[in-house]
């Protein structure tokens, strides 16, 4: 035969829901370059991660903009 459900107390419900909270980004300064970054992650300004060189920097790289010559 069927049963009536029995109302979740709050108390219950809240025991249930403690693990469903969020956790804030834990934020570190780079020790190469002392900018904010992700713990655990590559530093996105210098590139390094644990004194090893991940990423290429653009810097080096990037040819100068040509200038526009038109004559108007």
């Amino acid at each position: 035969m069927a049963v009536p459900k029995g109302n979740t107390s709050k108390s219950k419900r809240d025991k249930r829901r403690t693990h469903d909270k969020l956790t804030a980004v834990n934020v570190v300064e780079c020790p190469r370059c002392h900018s904010k970054k992700i713990a655990h992650r590559v530093c996105l300004s210098c590139g390094y991660y644990d004194n090893v060189k991940i990423l290429k920097s653009d810097e080096k790289e990037k040819k100068p903009a040509k200038a526009d010559t038109k004559a108007s």
